[in-house]
């Protein structure tokens, strides 16, 4: 008698409602909808969990979690763009010279209040970003050298697309779902 077992479930395929950049198109809508894109990208890999599972430590001993760094991409909105870029005087978010990793090991507060805050930072981002040319400058706090908003895009789809590969590896460690 030969034994059965039931079929193991494929892993989950992440999919999500998200337009791919213009493939001809001038620098600022090229950049934008980049950035834009792999803003969408990260918030696909966080969908369908349930928010403690966004705080959970799925490749240890990292500390990398989702909710890590949905916090640490929302304090990056807001030192680039509102802080350097646009001169707001603002504090840093999930920040300080005491505790500079606290944004991705201290993960106390709702889930979905950082989930709101990151929105918001990228909502006022975006309005910064229509508002300037690409060869406008904003200065970096830590050299006091200008750097121009083209730069600053460039530097914010690397930011995001190093961590899209990271969120990649935490969800697929969570729960087996996987997708681009």
């Amino acid at each position: 008698m030969t034994e059965h077992t039931a079929p193991v479930a494929a892993p989950a395929r992440l999919t999500g409602d998200r337009t791919d950049p213009t493939p001809v198109a001038d620098e600022r809508q090229a950049l934008t909808e980049s950035l834009d894109y792999y803003r969408r990208t990260f918030e696909m890999k966080c969908e369908g969990l349930d928010p403690a599972r966004l705080s959970e430590r799925s490749v240890p001993p990292s500390t990398l979690t989702l909710h890590g760094l949905l916090r640490h991409l929302t304090g990056v909105e807001r030192w680039w763009f509102r802080i350097q870029f646009a001169g707001e005087d603002l504090p840093n978010l999930y920040y300080s010279d005491d505790d500079p990793e606290q944004d991705f090991t201290s993960l106390d507060g709702d889930v979905g209040e950082a989930f709101s805050l990151w929105h918001a930072e990228c909502a006022r981002s975006r309005e910064i970003v229509a508002a300037s040319a690409m060869d406008q400058t904003g200065t970096r706090i830590s050299t006091g050298q200008p750097f121009t908003l083209r730069w600053l895009m460039l530097r914010m789809i690397g930011e995001y697309a190093r961590h899209i590969g990271q969120a990649d590896l935490v969800r697929e460690r969570i729960d087996g779902a996987t997708g681009e």
